[in-house]
């Protein structure tokens, strides 16, 4: 129960930190002192103050998609192991709720940037989608396959796998890793897939999705797209942590793999521009080729084929 509740609290904490040190990084390796970690949590609390403005083209759906989209995020982390490989609700078919959950935000969050009526947010509604298409089924290939390698139909299969496949499930879980890594990149908008932090038009995706948002509705899409990508390094996590850890020797490595996961990406960002965008489908487009090769590894496992 106490891990269960610190998973809550970790939800809660981690994502603000988590971009707090991929700034600090950036920082770094910029040759600047930058702004504190924590400086994620002081903008979010700006931004609840402030106040909102909608466009008159708009709908209700778009002054509440940015609240039905966090619902869907925590509603994800539900079924998200974290301290100790353990989720707040473990069932069988936890996969298949914690993506679609994923994908109803994402689809909530379309549908509100088309509501501006913007050619613009539609252009990168359309990239946005597209990506998605490609992330899902590579996701539930990899996952999947590795459930049905540990014959554990939970996300407890993660931190089974070297227990359940010897050797070879190494090269699985390095299969894995690259796949839950590509789609972090890819969902969490980050380079070299998207940037943050660019206002040019042509090479805008997530970041031109929001234009329109603004106070508390903008607080709340920041939010949750770093709790998404909390949610992804998580799963990373629980591959990587083995089992036998305590209570608080599984928190603090925990929380060690979610400051390696930060530092990479800030290091990642620092150090190649972003892709140009007839490049970044090809980038996506690897994570099915590595899903492909670790569903062939699992084949190899099971059946000698």
């Amino acid at each position: 129960m106490l891990a269960k509740i610190l998973n809550i609290i970790l939800l809660l904490i981690v994502p603000f930190l988590m971009i707090g040190i991929i700034r600090k990084t950036k920082a770094f390796w910029g040759a600047r002192y930058g702004a504190s970690i924590f400086q994620p949590f002081y903008d979010f609390v700006k931004l609840m103050k402030k106040d909102t403005i909608f466009s008159n083209s708009t709908t209700i759906l778009f002054k509440i998609a940015p609240v039905i989209s966090f619902v869907c995020v925590v509603f994800a982390s539900l079924f998200t192991p974290m301290i100790m490989g353990q989720s707040i609700i473990n069932i069988q078919g936890g996969l298949i709720f914690f993506a679609y959950a994923l994908g109803l935000s994402k689809f909530i969050s379309i549908l509100a940037a088309m509501e501006t009526a913007s050619s613009f947010e539609g252009m990168g509604s359309s990239r946005e989608a597209c990506f998605t298409t490609i992330i899902e089924p590579a996701f539930f290939i990899v996952i999947a396959s590795i459930m049905a390698l540990c014959k554990v139909y939970t996300f407890d299969s993660l931190n089974q796998i070297i227990v359940s496949s010897g050797s070879l499930g190494i090269l699985i879980i390095i299969f894995a890793i690259l796949c839950l890594s590509i789609m972090l990149i890819t969902e969490g908008a980050r380079v070299p897939v998207d940037d943050p932090a660019t206002h040019l038009e042509l090479t805008m995706i997530h970041e031109v999705m929001i234009l329109d948002n603004c106070s508390q509705e903008l607080a709340i899409i920041t939010y949750s797209a770093a709790a998404k990508m909390f949610l992804i390094s998580s799963l990373i996590a629980t591959i990587i942590l083995p089992l036998n850890l305590g209570l608080w020797a599984s928190l603090g490595a925990f929380l060690g793999v979610m400051v390696l996961i930060s530092i990479i990406i800030g290091t990642i960002e620092s150090a190649i521009a972003r892709f140009r965008m007839s490049h970044v489908f090809e980038f996506v487009f690897v994570m099915s080729s590595l899903a492909l090769v670790a569903t062939s590894l699992v084949a190899l496992k099971l059946y000698g084929v």
